[in-house]
């Protein structure tokens, strides 16, 4: 089973200034609501602690493997719970060019496994929540710095 979870924001930014935040990953714990943290420096192929809290409190340490990270276009990690195939999820940020002055931010998460069924309204409640809330901080941070 397979469930896809998609938000976008567009940000008044060139897709590089929105770049230099989004993988500043030792600042996410002074802005961002929902990836509180990241312990060390994610690398393609490798694996990293990070730290996620959904609107409501829940929080969880994932130790998501790194699947791509290219500079200005797009950061992807894949997660699971437990076992693979329980609850999987391949998260992902793609910046699209809009204009000199602004980028699209597309965040989302494919989620698969046999618990998905059974967590349809928690991804569409508190983790879309948790989506929206880091695209606002992200556009924020973003814009009011002026990078």
């Amino acid at each position: 089973m397979k469930e896809i979870l998609e938000t976008q924001v567009i940000i008044d930014a060139p897709a590089a200034a929105v770049w230099k935040v989004l993988s500043d990953f030792a600042a996410y714990p002074q802005w961002s609501p929902s990836v509180r943290q990241f312990e060390g420096t994610p690398v393609v192929g490798k694996r990293t602690k990070v730290l996620l809290q959904q609107p409501g409190g829940t929080s969880i340490k994932m130790n998501p493997v790194f699947l791509k990270i290219e500079k200005d276009k797009e950061l992807r990690w894949k997660g699971k719970l437990g076992i693979s195939g329980i609850f999987d999820g391949e998260h992902y940020f793609v910046l699209q060019v809009i204009s000199a002055e602004q980028t699209k931010l597309i965040q989302g998460e494919i989620f698969s496994g046999i618990l998905v069924p059974f967590l349809k309204k928690m991804i569409h409640g508190n983790t879309l929540a948790g989506f929206e809330a880091f695209n606002a901080a992200l556009k924020q941070r973003v814009e009011e710095w002026g990078l």
